[in-house]
Order: C-alpha cells, then sequence, then structure tokens
C-alpha cells in the first residue's frame, strides 16, 4: 500500500525530499565554518562587514534549522508532523518566518553598510563600525522578530476524521482584512522592499566605482611624467569588499527572483489555493522557487571562497588542521608526520 502511494507521488515530492536533506547536510555545517573563520581569523575584512557577515551565518543556519529541517524534512519524512499539534502549529511560523526576515535583511543592511563604506568618507568612521553593527544587527533581529508575532494567531491545529491525524490550517474563523494585512505585509518585507534596496544600493556602488577609476586613471597618466606611481582606487581590500558586497547580494536576488514572483502570483490568486495539487503549473514553480531561496541560507561559505582569497586560505588551513588532529586521535602521532610512510 505504501508502495503504491510512493508510485502516485508527483516527481516535485521526491524531488524535495532528496533535496532539503543534502541542502542542510551542505548548508549548516558551511555556515558553522564560516561563522568560525570570521570570528577567529582575519580575512583582510573590516571589522564590522566581519560582524555582518557572521550574523548572516548565524541567520541563515537558522533558517535551515527552523524552515528546512523542522518543517520541510519532517513535513517530507513523517505523516503526522511534531508542529501539527498545538503550541507548535501557533509557534512555527513565528520563527520561520522571523529566521527568514532577519536572514533576508542582514543582506540589505550588510549592502548597505558597504554602500556608504565604499561611496562616502564622512559617515564611514560613524556607521561603519564594529558598535553601530552590533546596535543594527540587535535591531534586525529584534524587529524580524515582532513582525512575525502575528503569525501566531493565524493557525490552528486540529483533528481530521479523514485524514486519521491531526493538522495544523490557516485559521477559517479568521477576518478576511488580518489574514489580508499578514500576506501584504510578509510580500512586502521579503519580496518587494528588499529587492528594491538591494538593487538601487548596488547600481550606486558600482556607478560610484566606475566614477572613482575614470578619474583616478585620468589622475594616474598625468602623474605618470614625473615618475610618481599612483595605487589604484579600489586595490586590496575596497575591491575586495566591493566583489564581496555584488556577488552576496546579487546572488541573493537571483536565488530570491522565482520565489517573489510565484508568491506574489499565489496571493493574489487568493488565500485559499490548494498548494499540494500540483497538476498546477504555479505550484511546481513555486516550490522550484522556495527550494533555489533556501539555497541562499547554504551558499554563502561558497561565494566567499569563491571571491576572497584570505577566506579560502583560512578555509583549507581549518580543513588540513582538523584532518591533522582527526589522524592524531586515530594513530599514533608519529604515524601522521609529513613523509610518514
Amino acid at each position: 500500500m505504501r508502495g503504491d502511494m510512493a508510485a502516485q507521488e508527483h516527481w516535485m515530492i521526491h524531488l524535495q525530499r532528496v533535496y532539503y536533506p543534502v541542502l542542510a547536510a551542505i548548508g549548516i555545517p558551511s555556515n558553522i565554518a564560516s561563522f568560525l573563520i570570521f570570528w577567529r581569523r582575519k580575512c583582510m575584512l573590516s571589522k564590522s562587514s566581519a560582524l555582518y557577515l557572521m550574523a548572516i551565518a548565524v541567520a541563515d543556519t537558522a533558517v535551515l534549522l527552523f524552515i528546512v529541517v523542522l518543517e520541510l524534512i519532517v513535513k517530507y519524512y513523517t505523516v503526522e508532523p511534531f508542529w501539527f499539534r498545538d503550541p507548535w502549529c501557533s509557534m512555527r511560523d513565528v520563527f520561520n518566518y522571523g529566521a527568514y526576515n532577519v536572514s533576508t535583511w542582514l543582506v540589505v543592511v550588510f549592502t548597505a553598510e558597504r554602500f556608504l563604506a565604499i561611496t562616502t568618507w564622512s559617515l564611514k568612521n560613524r556607521i561603519c563600525n564594529p558598535r553601530c553593527a552590533l546596535r543594527v544587527i540587535g535591531v534586525v533581529f529584534v524587529v524580524g522578530h515582532l513582525l512575525a508575532v502575528p503569525y501566531y494567531w493565524a493557525y490552528v491545529s486540529i483533528y481530521s476524521q479523514d485524514a486519521q491525524h491531526w493538522l495544523c490550517i490557516y485559521r477559517p474563523d479568521s477576518p478576511l482584512e488580518y489574514a489580508l494585512t499578514m500576506v501584504s505585509l510578509q510580500t512586502t518585507l521579503s519580496h518587494i522592499l528588499p529587492f528594491i534596496f538591494i538593487a538601487v544600493l548596488n547600481g550606486l556602488t558600482l556607478r560610484q566605482i566606475s566614477l572613482s577609476n575614470r578619474v583616478h586613471a585620468a589622475a594616474e597618466v598625468c602623474k605618470s611624467t614625473s615618475g610618481h606611481k599612483v595605487a589604484p582606487l579600489l586595490r586590496s581590500r575596497k575591491r575586495k569588499s566591493a566583489v564581496l558586497l555584488v556577488t552576496v547580494s546579487m546572488t541573493f536576488v537571483l536565488l530570491s527572483t522565482t520565489r517573489s514572483i510565484t508568491q506574489l502570483i499565489l496571493r493574489t490568486k487568493g488565500l485559499h489555493v490548494d498548494r499540494d495539487d500540483y497538476s498546477l503549473d504555479i505550484n511546481v514553480a513555486a516550490d522550484i522557487g522556495t527550494m533555489l531561496s533556501l539555497s541562499n541560507a547554504a551558499v554563502n561559505m561558497y561565494l566567499y571562497a569563491c571571491t576572497q582569497t584570505k577566506f579560502r586560505q583560512e578555509f583549507i588551513a581549518c580543513v588540513k588542521h582538523c584532518l591533522w588532529r582527526g589522524c592524531l586521535v586515530r594513530n599514533s602521532p608519529s604515524s601522521c608526520t609529513p613523509g610518514h610512510a
């Protein structure tokens, strides 16, 4: 009987059943590694940037734990997930949307901080410092979860006689205005404002870099006749900061675009679309968008490794150190010495 049910399942269910455990297995260790590298090592980044990237690693880990592991993996491998019952039914989306809000807006504030650091000098010392970064991170964590609190009253746990187990469903007696307000607020917070801010800030940053390079190139030509060499404006730390900013923020936008579009379509169609009906193309597209969007929480370490030479060196050093200690634990120290047969 179970085999017949499995054979009737849509291919998207099989794909997600495999994809999300792999995503968690890759993403959680990589986020922990990123946090430790930024915490214990110097990667040629400012202290404020390191704090933002550490906070993003924490928020992304929370997204993977609450949404991927505790909701989606449990959903696809359990007939009756624990969050079908109260109080978890009411609290689930508070943690889920709270973690997602924080993860999203930390990318936005990191983009804004790097924009100010690269393009302005008057505000750089006052805003782009560790104390200000910690305050902004704290505000984002608190406000992101407070905005998710209304979801506590959005769902209710009921026992289904047809399914013979508990279900966590949208509260049927909830006023329509309440539902529309929450949907509109979350759509604006997660899918509209972040994209606008990131697109505008990245555009202004790249424009400023282009103008600065032109001005500097002209100055370099003028001074080359006198024998003096002028260092490029975006050499070393500043250039790497710009590359990191654009890579992290634009990857976030690209991976989130499909989910944003499909969520806007679903929410304009109504609040009671059957998301389990995979005969509807929009449901397939929406699940693919969710998979891509949640990948944001797992790929940042690999983006750092691709764009930051120092981070890549520190990561390789940490891996070698772990392998070395593992070798010492399993064998005698002499058997792990370099060149030992």
